[in-house]
């Protein structure tokens, strides 16, 4: 049966684990070559920029060699645990919340992603974990595609999701958290971000953080985060979190950097 690989400790390596950073992009990149072929309109790669970014190799201290060798599941795995928890406990979906499982369940909800997901509803079973046989006739690519769409289809739900009172309020706690990283201008004091899509259209960019202070947006300190899809999060979460809780929108920043040469302020023409 087509599934997250191995999600309880069975002993299974970093390799054999769905999500980890070489096996997501050789899915990912099956799954791009099903959708060009399926409807070229819609498939739309990383720009360059992005896909550039998502190549170089971090230079944060956070990120160290010793670190890539490690489990890309954080966290304790066991046989019980869900595909949703098992999904946002990868290292890099740290961005991501949980979406309850009533949620997924009700149909309104998911209107219009049977038309954008290949394997839709091999993919939504995967997410709410239902038993199915007919992956054992699957080949092994279209295993890789199932298990791919089904992070599309999480994804595509979580931008839903987060936009309702349950879902900002699960994402209030890891912003309380610094989940989502903090400016990394000098003069915004380590302000926590706001994850943030530029695209609401899948494979258009990748997410960015959005800083409440400055209003301006970075990438990711992580390259892990660095590589998940900004449709994800969207266009409108940042500003409607704020919104719904105002009291956590900051003075914008009173200081801004002067640069001088030999102690005098550069002219500008």
């Amino acid at each position: 049966m087509y599934g997250h690989r191995d999600r309880g400790g069975g002993g299974s390596s970093k390799s054999e684990l769905v999500g980890g950073p070489l096996d997501r992009k050789r899915i990912n990149d099956a799954l791009d070559k099903h959708l060009e072929k399926s409807s070229p309109s819609t498939s739309r790669g990383l720009n360059s920029k992005d896909k550039e970014r998502s190549s170089v190799p971090s230079t944060s201290t956070e990120e160290s060699e010793t670190d890539s060798e490690e489990s890309d599941v954080s966290g304790s795995d066991g046989d019980d645990t869900s595909w949703i928890s098992w999904f946002c406990n990868l290292r890099g979906n740290e961005f991501f919340c949980e979406v309850d499982d009533e949620y997924i369940q009700d149909d309104f909800n998911l209107c219009g992603l049977s038309s954008q997901v290949p394997y839709y509803d091999y993919a939504l079973d995967l997410i709410l974990d239902v038993e199915s046989s007919h992956g054992d006739l699957f080949t092994e690519e279209q295993n890789e595609l199932v298990e791919s769409a089904a992070e599309m289809l999480y994804g595509l739900i979580h931008v839903r999701y987060i936009l309702t009172s349950k879902g900002m309020s699960a994402m209030l706690e890891k912003y309380k958290n610094y989940d989502f990283g903090r400016c990394p201008r000098v003069y915004c004091c380590g302000q926590p971000c706001l994850p943030v899509g530029q695209s609401d259209i899948p494979r258009s960019s990748t997410v960015k953080i959005y800083c409440p202070k400055c209003e301006d947006i970075y990438y990711p300190r992580s390259k892990y985060q660095g590589n998940i899809d900004g449709a994800y999060f969207g266009t409108t979460f940042p500003h409607l979190f704020l919104m719904s809780y105002g009291h956590l929108k900051p003075q914008k920043p009173t200081q801004s950097y002067i640069p001088r040469v030999f102690g005098f302020k550069i002219h500008k023409p």
